[in-house]
């Protein structure tokens, strides 16, 4: 197999396997999804472009969640006033699109909703450290090293996040 061909073949996979978890990851870290999309999107494009340079490792959700990770703060460094519809318009139009079922569609929207606000009051390490966790199903040694923090701090981040999740929603089961 000819060297793109076999770089658009890997690609593919990533986007196939692998999108889902960032696009999680993505939305969990701003909470907006019409700016997802593009994000999710320029994760990709990065990744196309440093294909040359990636070594299979057996770790290309970490590898994606990396790119992720920085096209997040990125757009935090540039990020300027923007005019949107909001997220609730984008929910409920990407909703209706996924299923038929209204109540159903309420249902998600409203756990969704109330699974944002509470990921915003938690630390922007918290918040990172487990998004990285759940969506990208990272160890806690590759999430360490993604935040750039010993072990033991990546630890303290999920463990405080979750605390603070639980008493957010009332001490509900998470």
């Amino acid at each position: 197999m000819a060297p793109e061909a076999a770089d658009s073949e890997r690609v593919a996979g990533w986007l196939r396997d692998h999108s889902g978890a960032v696009r999680g990851f993505l939305h969990g870290i701003v909470g907006r999804l019409d700016a997802v999309d593009d994000m999710v999107q320029e994760v990709f494009v990065r990744a196309w472009q440093g294909r040359e340079r990636y070594e299979e490792r057996g770790h290309a959700r970490a590898y994606l969640l990396q790119i992720a990770d920085r096209v997040a703060c990125d757009r935090f460094r540039r990020k300027k006033p923007e005019l949107t519809l909001g997220d609730s318009v984008w929910e409920i139009g990407e909703s209706a699109a996924a299923t038929n079922d209204p109540s159903r569609s309420a249902a998600h929207n409203e756990a969704a909703g109330r699974l944002n606000r509470a990921l915003e009051q938690l630390t922007p390490l918290q918040k990172r450290a487990l998004l990285l966790r759940y969506y990208g199903q990272l160890s806690f040694n590759e999430i360490a090293e993604m935040l750039s923090c010993p072990l033991n701090t990546a630890l303290s981040h999920c463990h405080r996040g979750l605390q603070a999740l639980r008493q957010l929603f009332g001490g509900d089961d998470l």
